[in-house]
């Protein structure tokens, strides 16, 4: 099976940077994933993306070396199941809030006697090869979004779960769970020390914590601190941040 690039960054303990696709283009995906990203994520949840967008852009992301990913709109198996059998090599499930939740994302992405993942790969033979079914449980990646109050109380259940590999925080919501702005960066004092916290128990279990930036400093800031998977920018900002850089420098010249 085709190695997951993922985890041979993770085994020497080094930080995966990755980038965020919400724009339902296999161009867009494709152009992204020539850059140099370690990873790509497609946005289910919050993108604009559809499945049948979803499995053109995998296939563009393909044509390169970077790691495919999908954040998945909910903790249900159908979807789930759907973007694996596309070919997606991790999966980032939101608000799992609960032991009970994670134990079953980790059963959703594996196949029995592990989990209740229903077979069926497709595309999935194609990306990861035709022996895929023999090691698909460890080369999957499986994320846990952590971003509410509850997840917060639940976390060292959470993070005991045998078969979750890593969590992911979106400081937006868990901001707003913590009655908090929503922002990426510069978040409040209380939201800082949630994101510490959650990184020191995640690194504690042995599971790999992620977590979503806006600038380069914030994200070097928080690998120091133990993350090994940051999330840089998405192709929707970057389209517009580089438009307004060209702009700005057209009409108000140095």
């Amino acid at each position: 099976m085709r190695p997951n690039r993922l985890r041979e960054i993770w085994a020497a303990d080094a930080t995966a940077v990755n980038g965020w696709l919400a724009i339902p283009s296999s161009v867009s995906a494709e152009t992204m994933a020539h850059q140099g990203w370690d990873t790509l994520t497609i946005d289910l949840q919050h993108g604009l993306i559809d499945y049948p967008a979803m499995l053109t852009m995998l296939q563009a992301i393909s044509t390169t070396a970077t790691v495919p990913i999908v954040r998945v709109p909910w903790l249900e198996p159908g979807i789930i199941m759907k973007a694996l059998d596309a070919g997606a090599y991790g999966v980032i499930c939101p608000m799992v809030n609960t032991r009970e939740d994670a134990q079953r994302l980790v059963a959703y992405t594996h196949y029995a006697p592990r989990g209740t993942r229903s077979f069926g790969p497709m595309r999935a033979l194609l990306y990861g090869g035709a022996d895929y079914a023999e090691h698909a449980d460890d080369t999957i990646v499986a994320f846990a979004m952590i971003e509410t109050a509850q997840a917060l109380d639940q976390l060292d259940a959470i993070l005991s779960v045998e078969g979750l590999d890593a969590i992911y925080i979106g400081p937006s919501d868990l901001s707003l769970a913590l009655g908090c702005k929503p922002v990426f960066d510069d978040v409040e004092p209380k939201v800082a020390q949630a994101i510490d916290h959650i990184v020191e128990r995640a690194r504690a279990h042995g599971v790999k914590a992620g977590i979503h930036n806006g600038r380069p400093d914030v994200a070097r800031a928080r690998v120091a601190k133990g993350f090994r998977f940051v999330t840089l920018g998405s192709d929707a900002r970057l389209l517009a941040s580089g438009s307004q850089q060209l702009l700005e420098a057209m009409r108000h010249p140095a």
